[in-house]
């Protein structure tokens, strides 16, 4: 259904099977930049273009969600409480690519930038969309796609502070697959590991 969004996420965990993130770019992604210069000047300040891939394919998701919830919030589709929680959820997309876009730029790299209106019109399939639970499902099976990406990064990252940076992002993607979820009147399923 939504052919491009499933193909942004497998290039996330793809790239992460040939390059791990940099303990530089993690320091930067967990608010701590003064171990990400630490550790950069240890491993002479080198930055491996696997992280930088990675980054920018997580990068591009986050830019994705946050036209979804901008395109959700113009619609004129969402109701009050509906739109409220729309525009929290972009607040912590746009947090999300800030930090992201700023372990790129720490590494040497060139942040990817998102697409016009128009392609996210096409790739996400906003034809369809013809009310405020269309929308509520776009944004779920993004959300959970997203969550299993950074999940899915994890096995692949030496340092355990890499793990920590995409638990972080995957439970922020989690918890508002959850929320998402109960708006839609969806019963939590009742088997274990909901995602990865």
């Amino acid at each position: 259904m939504h052919e491009d969004l499933q193909s942004s996420r497998r290039g996330l965990l793809g790239l992460a099977g040939t390059a791990a993130l940099s303990v530089a770019a993690i320091g930067i992604l967990g608010d701590a930049p003064a171990l990400a210069q630490t550790k950069s000047r240890q491993a002479g300040g080198a930055a491996h273009q696997g992280d930088i891939d990675i980054l920018n394919v997580a990068l591009g998701l986050e830019w994705e969600a946050i036209e979804a919830y901008q395109i959700g919030a113009e619609s004129n589709l969402l109701q009050k409480p509906v739109l409220d929680l729309a525009l929290t959820f972009q607040g912590h997309h746009k947090g999300h690519a800030d930090a992201l876009a700023g372990a790129v730029k720490q590494l040497g790299g060139a942040p990817v930038e998102p697409k016009t209106r128009a392609e996210y019109m096409t790739s996400l399939n906003i034809a369809a969309i013809k009310d405020q639970a269309d929308i509520l499902r776009l944004a779920q099976l993004h959300e959970r796609g997203a969550a299993n990406a950074y999940i899915g990064v994890i096995p692949s990252l030496g340092d355990s502070a890499l793990h920590q940076v995409c638990a972080k992002i995957a439970a922020d993607e989690a918890a508002h697959w959850s929320i998402i979820s109960q708006a839609l009147s969806q019963a939590m399923p009742k088997a274990a590991f909901l995602f990865g």
